[in-house]
C-alpha cells in the first residue's frame, strides 16, 4: 500500500489529520512522556529557540468574519465550554477540583491560575491521568514490553507503506531534526510523528528536560507529601492511538512533515485558546482552518470517540470513588471536559455538582 499526499498553499488551510494527531499530541499524556523519553538520547536538540508562532483565529476573524463566526457560534453552544477551572461537591464531602490541563512545556500553561494553585496545595489526593509520568524510565520500560503497540513486528517498515515521493520527503525532514530515517524505520507512523510534530522551542524545553503541566503538577504533590493517583496506563493510552486506522496516521505524518514551520501557527493558537479558558473552541477552530477534504468528517468521528469520548468514560467512572473521599485535586487533559460526553458532564451523572470557577 502506498500514499501520496497534495501540498497546501493556503496559510491558513490545515490539513484535517494533522489537526486531529496535535489533538492527541498535545491532550494525552502518552505522547508527551514519549517524545520526552525519545530526546533524552539527543542533546543536541536542546539548543536555546524562541517562540514564534501567531494566533490563526485572529487573522481568520480579520480576513474571513463569517467563518470565524461560524466557529463562534459552534464553540458557544458546546456545553461546559468556557473555562479550565472547576469545583466538584457532593452533600457530606469536602470540595474538589478540576483542571483542565495542556501537556506542554510552555512557562504560561505551567503557571496556574492562583484558585487553582492554592486548591492544588490544599488538597490531600492529586489525580493525573497516569501516574506512571512520574518515572519516566518505568513508563517506557513498561510501554517497550508490548513492542506491537509501537513498532511493527511483522517485517513491515516505514518504505514500505510509503510512496517513493513521500518516503523521501520523510527522510529530509527527519535529517533536518537530526533524526537518521533507520532509527524510526520499524516505527509506527504516529510514533515518528511524536518526534517531528512539536514546534522547536517545545522541542529545546523537553530536551533540557522541562516538565510538562502534568509532570509538574504531579512532582510537586508528591514533594509536598501528598498521594498522586492516575486513572489510566500508558499502554492504555497508546492502544487509543494505535487502534485507528494505519492510514490516518501515514497521512499525518506527511502532513507534519509538510507544515513545517506553520505548526508553530497551530500551536500558539491552541495555547492562547487554553489560556483564555477558551476550550469548546479548539474544535471549532480546528475544522474551520482545515480545507476541505474528502472522509474529513468520519476522521473526526473516529479520532473523537476513540481517543476523546471512550477514554472520558474510563477517566469519569475511575475518578469517581476518588473523588468520594473529598479534597482532591485532579487535573486531565482539556479536551476530555467539554461537550455533553465531556468528563464534567459524565461527573454530574455520577451524582457530583461540578460548576465552573472564575
Amino acid at each position: 500500500m502506498t500514499t501520496s499526499i497534495g501540498r497546501r498553499t493556503s496559510y491558513l488551510a490545515v490539513p484535517a489529520n494533522l489537526l486531529l494527531w496535535l489533538i492527541a499530541a498535545f491532550h494525552m499524556l502518552l505522547l508527551a512522556a514519549l517524545f520526552a523519553a525519545f530526546l533524552t538520547a539527543r542533546p543536541a536538540a536542546a539548543e536555546d529557540v524562541a517562540c514564534t508562532g501567531r494566533n490563526l483565529m485572529v487573522e481568520l476573524r480579520q480576513n474571513d468574519p463569517a467563518r470565524y463566526a461560524e466557529a463562534l457560534k459552534e464553540a458557544d453552544a458546546t456545553p461546559n465550554g468556557k473555562g479550565i477551572f472547576w469545583k466538584i461537591e457532593k452533600p457530606g464531602l469536602a470540595p474538589s477540583w478540576l483542571l483542565g490541563s495542556m501537556h506542554v512545556t510552555d512557562p504560561r500553561v505551567l503557571a496556574l491560575p492562583p484558585r487553582a494553585q492554592a486548591a492544588h496545595d490544599a488538597a490531600d489526593t492529586i489525580i493525573i491521568e497516569s501516574d506512571e509520568i512520574l518515572d519516566e524510565r518505568k513508563a517506557t520500560a513498561a510501554l517497550l514490553a508490548k513492542p506491537e503497540l509501537t513498532m511493527f513486528t511483522d517485517g513491515t517498515t516505514i518504505d514500505k507503506l510509503l510512496s517513493p515521493e513521500d518516503y523521501k520527503r520523510l527522510e529530509t525532514g527527519l535529517k533536518q531534526r537530526g533524526i537518521p530515517i533507520s532509527a524510526v524505520s520499524r516505527m509506527r507512523p504516529w510514533m515518528i510523528s511524536s518526534a517531528v510534530a512539536l514546534p522547536a522551542c517545545e522541542i529545546a524545553r523537553k530536551a533540557k528536560g522541562a516538565q510538562f503541566l502534568d509532570q509538574k503538577i504531579a512532582t510537586d504533590a508528591i514533594a509536598q507529601g501528598k498521594q498522586v493517583k492516575g486513572l489510566e496506563t500508558l499502554a492504555e493510552q497508546i492502544q487509543a492511538m494505535a487502534d485507528l486506522p494505519v492510514e490516518f496516521h501515514l497521512k499525518s505524518l506527511i502532513e507534519t512533515l509538510e507544515l513545517g514551520d506553520k505548526m508553530s501557527d497551530v500551536v500558539e493558537t491552541m495555547t492562547d485558546l487554553y489560556l483564555s479558558g477558551d476550550i469548546g473552541m479548539t474544535m471549532p477552530m480546528l475544522k474551520t482552518v482545515t480545507p476541505e477534504e474528502e472522509g474529513k468528517n468520519s476522521d473526526y468521528a473516529a479520532f473523537e470517540q476513540r481517543v476523546i469520548l471512550d477514554r472520558n468514560k474510563v477517566m469519569a467512572e475511575r475518578a469517581a470513588p476518588i473523588l468520594d473521599s473529598g479534597n482532591v485535586f485532579m487535573a486531565v487533559g482539556a479536551l476530555h471536559l467539554p461537550g455533553k460526553d465531556g468528563v464534567i458532564e459524565l461527573l454530574r451523572q455520577q451524582g457530583f455538582t461540578v460548576t465552573a470557577v472564575n
